[in-house]
């Protein structure tokens, strides 16, 4: 093996970094006071000195650099080794959540197996599972376990969901342990079971009464009854007993809260989205176009068809659906606002959250940050330092800072966002080139700019309204005359509201459409019972 060796430029000499010494520093040739230098060698012992003196340097630097080496070499590893383990944990958590056909199918024939063998049931099994009448069509995608899939059930297009992949990831029905049969156990108990157990229970409160409920409402009983009151008619309905699968698959679809909610909109309303059928965990809700923002109309308007005659300018044009489709989306807002016993707010407003029917009908799709009244002020009650603590998407409140809470109050609405995120894209002077100038077009910009400026002054009024009144029961009276902080919120924001309506209405008129908006009821269809899932 070669000598590790270093070089004295200036002497030409070598010092041999495996055999060099300190102590043999003075035995070099020409080390001052070496045996061989002898008296002559003084100036030559200088030399040498100094040439040994370096050479000792460097065989320290040697030794030290060889250590750093190692302590180097050592913390390189590491690193990388905790780059790859992190880098395989997330490539894992990436593939998880990454949509693929493959992974859909394998998910969907589990389910089939779990309905074979008897644990899972619905009325879209056997579509899917032995007839072939359920066809997949694609992946649209994952996000943290939940999973959403494209197919046509009997050339119906749907979108299959589930909050979770596996039908063994749900809470199992605890009662069904205790008893052998369920020949005893009534279908009502189950969905009162539910609706006690469920942690979200307080949000179906808001349907409880329906338009006509009077109130604050919101107690325990009337919140956890709201289920059993929608679907009691048809659970009695049916003479004989449901199987431990029917029990067992309800009870994992009243773990999701989309479904949940959807279901007991589903009569009420008809800005949700239809549910179909289900097949276990997984339910079947009706095929739309959601929005996308970078679509200046927001949504496709190729496939639509208005009922009724064009007018006297011709067919319908882009501008006649797109104030048709606003005047929809006031329609589903003053519904959310006042047709239940609460008020259902809307925290995660975007085109993607909404589609459209043929008939222009909006519809929201996506319904997970969805609440009514009692649960969001749930949400909104906690602690703060500033205003930024007390938003929860698009649901803001206002933080006292004497007391360090948020207002359980929300101070905008879901109008107000609206106007923000969607009327002022549609009706902005660039989008409306020429027409941006024409006089019910500037009113309209005036309209929706007033009623994305009313948080500002609402929350001012608010303050001061809440520095001289310190409980809530005292505002609740004032809301239904009108004379405190939120009552006279609600006469501006029927105001706008109002004054809104009738301006799409006349813009739509002057363009010789038909201003009947909302989209007519559908027909029933396809019935989607209770306990048919």
């Amino acid at each position: 093996m070669p000598e590790d060796r270093l070089v004295d430029s200036h002497k030409g000499r070598l010092c041999s970094t495996s055999s060099f010494h300190p102590a043999a520093a003075g035995m070099l040739p020409g080390g001052g006071g070496g045996v061989g230098g002898g008296g002559g060698g003084g100036g030559g012992g200088a030399a040498g000195g100094r040439w040994a003196g370096l050479c000792l340097l460097r065989w320290l630097g040697v030794r030290l650099w060889s250590r750093r080496g190692t302590l180097l070499f050592a913390l390189l590893w590491f690193g990388s080794w905790v780059f790859l383990n992190g880098l395989v944990l997330v490539h894992r958590s990436i593939l998880s959540d990454y949509c693929t056909d493959d992974k859909s199918k394998k998910i969907l024939q589990r389910l089939c197996v779990d309905y074979a063998e008897g644990v899972v049931t619905g009325d879209m099994c056997a579509d899917l599972c032995v007839r072939d009448l359920v066809q997949y069509k694609g992946c649209l995608y994952y996000d943290n376990g939940k999973k959403v899939m494209e197919a046509r059930w009997k050339e119906l297009p749907v979108i299959l969901k589930s909050k979770l992949e596996n039908f063994s990831s749900y809470e199992p029905l605890a009662i069904l342990d205790y008893q052998e049969t369920t020949d005893d156990l009534s279908p009502l108990d189950v969905v009162f079971y539910a609706t006690l157990e469920d942690e979200d229970g307080e949000e179906e409160g808001g349907v409880a009464g329906g338009g006509g409920g009077g109130g604050g409402g919101g107690g325990g009983g009337e919140r956890n009854s709201s289920l059993a009151r929608l679907w009691g008619h048809r659970l009695r309905s049916r003479d004989k007993p449901y199987s431990r699968a029917e029990l067992a698959s309800l009870w994992a679809l009243l773990q999701q809260e989309e479904y949940t909610f959807l279901r007991v909109l589903q009569d009420l309303s008809i800005h949700v989205a239809k549910v179909l059928g289900s097949c276990g965990h997984f339910y079947a809700v009706e095929y739309l176009s959601a929005g996308h923002a970078w679509d200046q109309n927001l949504f496709s308007l190729d496939q639509v068809s208005v009922a009724g005659p064009p007018g006297p300018a011709g067919p319908w044009t882009s501008r006649d659906k797109v104030h048709r489709i606003a005047l929809s989306f006031l329609d589903m807002i003053w519904h959310f606002d006042h047709d239940f016993t609460h008020k259902l707010h809307l925290c995660d407003i975007k085109p993607e959250n909404f589609a459209i029917r043929k008939d222009l009908t909006v519809v929201a799709i996506d319904v997970d940050m969805a609440f009514f009244e009692p649960k969001m002020r749930d949400i909104l009650d906690q602690n703060c330092t500033s205003d930024d603590d007390c938003n929860f998407f698009d649901c803001m409140s206002r933080c006292d800072k004497r007391k360090h809470r948020c207002s359980a109050r929300r101070s905008n609405s879901n109008l107000q966002v609206i106007c923000e995120k969607i009327f002022r894209s549609w009706f902005s002077p660039t989008l409306l080139g020429v027409k941006a100038g024409l006089p019910l077009q500037v009113e309209l910009q005036r309209a929706v700019q007033e009623c994305t400026e009313t948080a500002g002054e609402e929350e001012e009024e608010e303050e001061e309204e809440d520095e001289q009144q310190e409980e809530e029961e005292e505002e609740e009276e004032k809301v239904a005359d009108g004379t405190g902080a939120e009552g006279k919120r609600e006469q501006r924001s029927r105001k706008i509201h109002q004054q809104l309506f009738a301006l799409l209405t006349r813009l739509l008129n002057e363009g010789g459409a038909s201003s009947n908006v909302g989209g007519a009821r559908e027909g029933q269809g396809r019935s989607h019972t209770s306990l048919n899932f």
